[in-house]
């Protein structure tokens, strides 16, 4: 009798265990399962999130670059949407020659190229020396960098445009010469603000070349002081050099804000063949006036073809320095 008392316990114990084996796996299967779900439905919220986003950064893009193409009769379709039924290349062909394409582009390449080299070389120096010496006012000088970057460029143009309509370095020039010197109308100005570390954007490029130095040990320039090697040594063959990723990320914004600026362009009156954004602006009144086409709808056919035309270098440029210019955005203190 206690020997089937026993058996009936054992046998009891054991059927409870595995009912609670089979609970234990039950729930886990079920948390496992709502974990899935609420994974789901969240990647079906990014998704959601990135297509619009999308929609709305390049759907203005595919449209120009769809009405570029278009004939006179499929802007007056209805039917047309995107895709044209009498696709054409005349709205290029016109629009290179009135905007003398391929000169105007190496003359707007040219231009930017020059003060891309000139801003990388003289803020990277500039945020060096904010990231690792000490100096009389430091603080101060870097609230100033910090005040560039805040101050919206408006509320300076006056005092720019009469200080390079009558440029004067402390009086010296009228004095040599009997009259101060105007430098609008040529990109003068542009190369001496560049030069002074306070050209187009110049603050921010200061600000993320001091946050990638900073982050750099110490121990590297340290190593080169043992070795022998001068402060303008370590620089430009050491530091410049381990800051590559932010030397390109400084590169393409320069390049990039450089080519499309028009408020400097405008505000010191530089030349349309100097700077192709500018031109652009002018196609069709251009093409008004010379082919004699009134339509404005027509017109903004033009005008589409020529965007398209002055965006592929910065798309080329872009495409080719993809992971470097991530790397270095991510890598500068910028974000984060």
């Amino acid at each position: 009798m206690e020997k089937r008392k026993k058996a009936f316990s054992v046998r009891h114990i054991s059927e409870t265990l595995r009912s609670m084996k089979e609970d234990t796996q039950f729930a886990n299967d079920r948390l496992r399962w709502i974990s899935n779900v609420k994974n789901f439905i969240l990647s079906l919220f990014r998704l959601a999130i990135i297509i619009g986003i999308c929609y709305v950064i390049l759907g203005p893009v595919i449209g120009i670059i769809s009405s570029s193409f278009f004939s006179d009769t499929d802007r007056y379709n209805p039917m047309v949407y995107l895709i044209p039924q009498d696709p054409t290349l005349e709205r290029y062909k016109m629009a290179m020659k009135y905007l003398d394409y391929w000169k105007t582009m190496g003359g707007s390449l040219l231009y930017s190229l020059s003060l891309m080299i000139i801003q990388v070389l003289v803020c990277s120096m500039v945020g060096y020396g904010f990231a690792r010496f000490n100096f009389p006012f430091k603080k101060l000088l870097f609230a100033c960098v910090v005040v560039m970057i805040v101050i919206p460029t408006n509320t300076i143009m006056l005092p720019l445009y009469m200080t390079f309509s009558k440029f004067d370095v402390f009086g010296i020039i009228e004095a040599v010469t009997g009259s101060s010197v105007n430098l609008l109308g040529t990109p003068a100005p542009m190369f001496l603000m560049t030069f002074l570390g306070c050209g187009l954007r110049s603050g921010l490029y200061i600000y993320m070349f001091n946050q990638f130095f900073r982050g750099l040990p110490k121990e590297i320039e340290e190593a080169a002081f043992v070795d022998g090697a001068g402060t303008w040594y370590t620089y430009f063959r050491i530091m410049l050099v381990n800051a590559m990723p932010s030397v390109i990320t400084v590169a393409i914004f320069s390049m990039v804000w450089q080519y499309n600026d028009t408020f400097y362009a405008k505000l010191f009156l530089i030349s349309d063949n100097i700077v192709i954004s500018k031109k652009i602006s002018t196609i069709e009144a251009s093409i008004s006036n010379v082919e004699k086409i009134l339509d404005p709808t027509i017109l903004e056919l033009f005008l589409d073809a020529g965007i398209v035309l002055i965006m592929i270098p910065i798309v080329l440029i872009y495409v080719a320095l993809q992971k470097q210019f991530i790397e270095g955005v991510e890598r500068s203190g910028i974000v984060g």
